[in-house]
């Protein structure tokens, strides 16, 4: 499931090749998608609307839209679920298989919305009715020390399980909740309450220099992950840890191991780790 540096380094891309387009028609396939809105509710939201912005919000990608084209007045929102992908192309290039939404833009782009298992959500709200989207939890990105630290407050869960909580941090998954870890030096299996205030300033600190860098990589292409033109990211190439099991640890060589925790397979340097 692409996390939060793939979703934001589509959103940049989406936000930068189609910002100020207008939607003039949309096209839904009739596959079973687990749709939040009617195909024909978000067709009719979404058409006529021009699109103000497009930003991250947790793992949600969120389309500002307007018919005024200046006071934003609803939204789109996508979840790309396991497989989805957000591709802006041109009319001419090939649809691929499993496209389930289309929306045709003044300038005669697309946008296209690509998934192959259909775990992918898409919601359309009028915000005459209905409040402004709003991630479940802080924005590691965005977070400072106190409140960090707050977070993890009496929570007796592993800190692994308690990074992946997205009421707590919308945006972390496996792959950044691993490498912060790592570079913050701390056990998966540790009790969040257990850990000190300094420990727990550097796994924010590690947390945002983790995911800073992937969003400058293009994220982690590991399974179908592509940004909004297609290309692949850059930042599993410099994993320390995630799915490098048995492999030596980059800083001292000990074979890195992977264990089962809160139901998803976690790696972590025995030595480095504490």
């Amino acid at each position: 499931m692409p996390e939060l540096p793939e979703v934001e380094t589509i959103a940049r891309g989406v936000n930068k090749r189609i910002r100020g387009d207008r939607i003039v028609q949309v096209w839904f396939s009739r596959a079973p998608q687990t749709f939040k809105t009617p195909r024909k509710l978000q067709a009719e939201g979404l058409t006529g609307r021009t699109i103000l912005a497009v930003h991250r919000t947790g793992k949600h990608i969120v389309f500002e839209l307007s018919r005024s084209a200046s006071e934003i007045d609803a939204q789109w929102i996508v979840h790309l679920g396991m497989t989805g992908r957000l591709l802006v192309s041109s009319p001419d290039f090939p649809v691929p298989a499993h496209t389930h939404a289309r929306l045709f833009l003044e300038s005669g782009r697309e946008l296209r919305f690509v998934d192959p298992r259909r775990f992918g959500r898409l919601e359309f709200r009028d915000l005459n009715r209905r409040s402004a989207f709003a991630a479940p939890g802080d924005d590691p990105l965005a977070i400072g020390e106190p409140e960090f630290a707050a977070l993890f407050r009496g929570r007796r869960s592993p800190i692994k399980a308690a990074l992946l909580n997205q009421s707590l941090l919308a945006g972390v998954g496996n792959i950044y909740a691993d490498e912060s870890l790592f570079h913050s030096n701390i056990r998966p299996r540790r009790r969040a309450n257990r850990l000190t205030r300094l420990e727990l300033e550097r796994l924010r600190l590690a947390l945002c220099e983790v995911l800073n860098h992937a969003i400058r990589l293009g994220g982690s292409s590991v399974s179908d992950y592509v940004d909004a033109d297609g290309e692949r990211g850059f930042f599993q190439l410099e994993h320390c840890v995630y799915q490098r099991t048995g492999e030596p640890c980059r800083r001292c060589g000990t074979p890195i191991r992977r264990i089962l925790l809160a139901g998803r397979g976690t790696h972590y340097c025995p030595n480095c780790q504490r």
